[in-house]
């Protein structure tokens, strides 16, 4: 639930009841990923989405009864080669959705709320809540956030809170969403429960360097997919705010200047777009040695040999010049700005998810790269839309 974390935030703080139907578990070709979320109000409204679009409909009416009776219901969509056009999903995958109402009065009510407050905050949160077992602790959660400190817990056994805390920090500190199962005790034996946990961390940076008009489009493009993004040039008659109001920040300064003082980690892309050799090569003599996630410049093919060579002169091995998007973007016949963000935001979301840019068309190539497999232990085949006791997951 915590991708819709800002606007269910605003719910929880004025104080309405919901229920929320959150993405437990996936097989084949699902559309959205575990800890995907849907939420209802009393009155009607929703946020939200699990399937992108096939099975939204019945998902409202389950989040409408959760809301009426109060209770919490897991429930299976897939496709069936009997009715391929029934409610599910008819690119062949299956999804599990757990539906749980959090009213005012609800145990788990403090937890999801400190949760939801500190992801729509941008800060690192972990919410662990409880998607298989007895039926009176479904939908019971813990927030944990990076410092170890927790809000709510499950109830019965001490250990257990101090278990899955420690489990779900581990899962934050890897960025990670996922199923675990642990003992109704807190141990790895005794019968288990089935966890979901969910981690929301700060937005991932994107770093364009170089205040031309390519880098407002591609600021843009930036800031719609989710990324904090900042500007920065040595030239403050380009570096201004009116130039870049789609950026978060905007920066006056040496880019390898910049770079050397500011936070980057595993989730940052760098964008060179310079373009001048004064600002690229000792720029990418830093940048491509730092643990970021992609790092790519804007140049010709001749510019592109240009500067390889300097950089290798400045001592920037073979390996790392491998790293080099160079030109930048992938191969779409882009000529205007917007065109030109398109590509380079198109390859880097292929270097995140492990596309291979190809079309879709004709091509043997998955459509979501992602792990979609079931969770480790679960049995049974995965068939189509079904009602699912509430004790397994």
């Amino acid at each position: 639930m915590l991708d819709i974390a800002e606007e269910l935030h605003r719910w929880v703080e004025q104080g309405r009841d919901v229920a929320v139907a959150t993405v437990v578990a996936v097989g084949g070709s699902a559309p959205r990923p575990p800890g995907a979320a849907l939420a209802v109000d009393a009155g009607g409204t929703v946020i939200g989405s699990v399937s992108g679009g096939c099975v939204e409909g019945a998902v409202y009416e389950l989040c409408r009864q959760s809301l009426e009776d109060g209770r919490a219901v897991l429930e299976r969509f897939g496709y069936s080669d009997e009715d391929a056009f029934a409610v599910g999903l008819t690119c062949g995958g299956v999804i599990d959705i757990l539906v749980t109402p959090v009213r005012a009065d609800d145990p788990a009510r403090p937890a999801v709320a400190a949760a939801l407050a500190a992801a729509a905050r941008g800060e690192a949160v972990a919410l662990a809540r409880i998607v298989g077992g007895p039926a009176e602790l479904l939908g019971r959660a813990l927030a944990v956030r990076p410092d170890g400190s927790r809000t709510g817990g499950f109830g019965t056994h001490p250990e257990l809170d101090r278990t899955v805390a420690a489990e779900a920090g581990a899962f934050l500190d890897a960025g990670r969403t996922g199923t675990l199962e642990i003992g109704e005790q807190g141990s790895r034996c005794g019968a288990p429960l089935t966890l979901l946990v969910e981690s929301s961390l700060p937005a991932p940076r994107m770093i364009v360097f170089g205040a031309i008009d390519f880098a407002s489009a591609l600021a843009r493009v930036g800031a719609f997919l989710g990324y904090h993004v900042t500007v920065c040039d040595a030239r403050p008659v380009f570096a201004t705010r009116a130039r870049f109001p789609d950026a978060d920040e905007v920066v006056v300064e040496w880019p390898h200047t910049y770079l050397k003082r500011t936070d980057v980690d595993a989730r940052t892309v760098l964008c060179v777009l310079t373009h001048e050799t004064k600002f690229d090569v000792p720029l990418l003599e830093l940048a491509l040695r730092l643990p970021v996630a992609y790092v790519g410049a804007m140049g010709s093919r001749r510019t592109h040999l240009d500067r390889e060579e300097r950089l290798r002169e400045a001592g920037v091995t073979d390996r790392e010049l491998a790293r080099l998007r160079s030109p930048i973007g992938l191969d779409l016949g882009a000529r205007t700005p917007e065109e030109t963000a398109l590509s380079i935001a198109a390859e880097i979301v292929a270097a995140r998810r492990g596309g291979s840019g190809v079309s879709l068309t004709g091509a043997h190539t998955p459509i979501h790269h992602e792990d979609a497999s079931p969770p480790a232990g679960r049995t049974g085949s995965l068939g189509a839309r079904g009602t699912h006791p509430v004790t397994a997951v």
